[in-house]
């Protein structure tokens, strides 16, 4: 039996990422996983593959370029499935080859197959009779999209938040249900193809942790694209009629029918092959484990990162709870926690994303503060870029002018954000913009003039509106 110091359940991005981190202070690390390529969902069928059919759409539909040069764009051909699909694809078999190469340059072994727990030292592999001891195990077996049984998913025309990015053809409706990050993520995409997209969810506001105005601005520009929404109701049944369309019955007795129909709301943590009952362990409804503050479970040398704990289930922060996890496994007094200021990036159109307080948080908290506001509209890269309806909100301290909160929609949103995500980071001040020299033309440059409305609120030299 082979001895290996790490087994890592899950080549995602946790699990890579934790892997290259124990291999570099000289850990002998292995990696099982049960798909055949790696990289997860992140790679194959979530973050990169449904962001890259968001760059593809905004630019088959002409609608990065619209507006730019006083003329309409126009496509010169009928988009095909080929055209929205060619670049995903590019960019996953591309992405795979750098995990791979990743590995292979920190001596990680790879095994295919799906890993199980014979006891807390020992994991097998399905279907084989080989076994591996070590003496940490990280789980980090990513999710799966929540299917309920009353959605019949076994139609070609019906599609999980997967099995999306593989569908064979361009359609003229959809029915997507979930306005979540995935739902609204995808209901822009097709949008903007032209395709008529209905978007249902149970409650009356998209994104509810952003900031309700930044919020309020994506619902505005996500109608001009042509989604439609349908709050405040929820779907009884799915059925496939004569005609092979699909008949979406919902919970308030409104029938609506479409091409096609998009399940988007929620995931499950990927545990079902595990064996955890083998070491004592459990997940609640939705698959996920509970872990301490290091990403321990509560057998100590068992630790799980990524979706499969559960909030925020962002690859940026499963990263770092991997290096996080490996780092206090072995002692590693190099990075002992994962920051508590989280960016959040979502890739609507247009971009929207967030780091910190909102107002409404503010506002609850009983803490004294002001806002500033900068338009992409008064900025001369968003003139030339074409993109005049973006916006730029700081929630800021009134006492000392502590920055409290970054919010920006529009293009390059979640480029945009990490400024004032370092300012606050280093509990900095709106005053770090005023002092600051930014590149002209930009967008960054809004940041001060975001700041400068801030001051004339705070000192009451500006009426607010």
């Amino acid at each position: 039996m082979e001895h290996f110091d790490v087994i890592i359940i899950g080549s995602g991005p946790a699990g890579e990422k934790a892997a290259a981190q124990a291999a570099y202070i000289g850990k002998k690390v292995l990696i099982i996983e049960k798909e055949k390529v790696v990289g997860g969902a992140m790679v194959n069928t979530g973050t990169l593959p449904s962001k890259t059919l968001r760059e593809t759409s905004l630019f088959l539909s002409g609608k990065k370029q619209r507006g730019m040069y006083g003329v309409e764009f126009q496509l010169g051909k009928q988009i095909t499935i080929q055209d929205l699909m060619f670049r995903k694809t590019f960019i996953i078999k591309k992405e795979i080859e750098m995990i791979n190469e990743n590995l292979a340059k920190h001596k990680v072994k790879l095994v295919t197959g799906a890993g199980y727990f014979i006891d807390e030292h020992t994991v097998g592999i399905e279907g084989r009779e080989e076994k591996y001891s070590t003496e940490f195990i990280l789980i980090a077996v990513g999710s799966y999209p929540f299917r309920p049984k009353t959605i019949p998913f076994e139609y070609e025309q019906v599609y999980d938040s997967d099995e999306i990015l593989e569908m064979i053809h361009i359609p003229k409706s959809m029915v997507i249900v979930g306005a979540g990050v995935i739902g609204c993520e995808y209901a822009c995409m097709f949008a903007a193809l032209g395709i008529e997209i209905i978007l249902i969810d149970p409650k009356d506001v998209v994104l509810p942790f952003l900031d309700s105005e930044i919020s309020q601005l994506l619902v505005e520009e996500m109608k001009e694209l042509g989604v439609k929404f349908l709050f405040n109701d929820s779907v009884d049944k799915v059925e496939i009629n004569a005609n092979r369309f699909c008949e979406t019955f919902l919970k308030s007795g409104n029938k609506l029918v479409s091409e096609t129909f998009l399940y988007a709301a929620g995931r499950s943590g990927n545990v079902g092959k595990l064996k955890l009952e083998n070491v004592g362990l459990a997940v609640n409804n939705r698959g996920q484990m509970e872990v301490n503050e290091h990403y321990q479970t509560k057998v100590s040398n068992i630790y799980a990162v990524g979706d499969v704990i559960g909030f925020p289930s962002l690859a940026s922060t499963s990263m770092e709870q991997g290096r996080v996890a490996m780092c206090h496994a072995f002692d590693f007094k190099y990075k002992e926690r994962v920051a508590a200021l989280l960016p959040y990036g979502i890739y609507t159109i247009p971009e929207a994303s967030m780091v910190g307080m909102t107002e409404d948080e503010a506002k609850k908290k009983g803490i004294a503060y002001e806002v500033g506001k900068s338009f992409y509209a008064d900025n001369p890269r968003g003139q030339i870029i074409g993109n005049e309806r973006g916006m730029l909100k700081l929630v800021f301290s009134k006492p000392d002018k502590k920055l409290l909160g970054v919010h920006v929609i529009g293009d390059n949103a979640s480029e945009i954000v990490h400024a004032g995500m370092l300012v606050m980071y280093f509990g900095g001040t709106i005053d770090a913009f005023i002092e600051s020299v930014f590149n002209y033309p930009t967008l960054s440059d809004i940041y001060k003039y975001a700041t400068y409305d801030g001051l004339g609120n705070l000192s009451g030299h500006k009426i607010r509106k």
